[in-house]
């Protein structure tokens, strides 16, 4: 028994999830145009990287195969190895200098 008016279920379709796609790329991209913090810049990159994993997805769920997600899988394997080598370089410069700000790097070069 319903006591009130029901409202209508929103679907939730492929263009909700490409849309929240877009705008995960573009918040990332502009971090990585804006910012100088090169561990701030890192996390824009896996930003991007997992928007991309969310078209691939996408696609995938709405074409009915299975290429997306084994796309996603290797992008993912990918990123894992990127994080490791790209955190201890960033370790390595705080360890060297105060910050870890693209221009002071690209001044320390020798």
């Amino acid at each position: 028994m319903s006591l009130g008016k029901e409202r209508p279920m929103i679907e939730v379709t492929s263009d909700w999830y490409l849309t929240l796609s877009a705008i995960l790329f573009s918040i990332g991209f502009l971090g990585m145009m804006i910012r100088k913090n090169a561990l701030i810049m890192f996390m824009c990159i896996e930003l991007m990287l997992n928007a991309v994993n969310l078209t691939f997805i996408t696609a995938s769920n709405h074409l009915g195969l299975v290429d997306g997600q084994i796309a996603v899988f290797f992008v993912l394997v990918v990123a894992a190895a990127e994080v490791v080598v790209g955190l201890a370089i960033i370790v390595s410069i705080f360890k060297k200098q105060e910050s870890a700000s693209v221009d002071m790097l690209s001044s320390s070069k020798g």
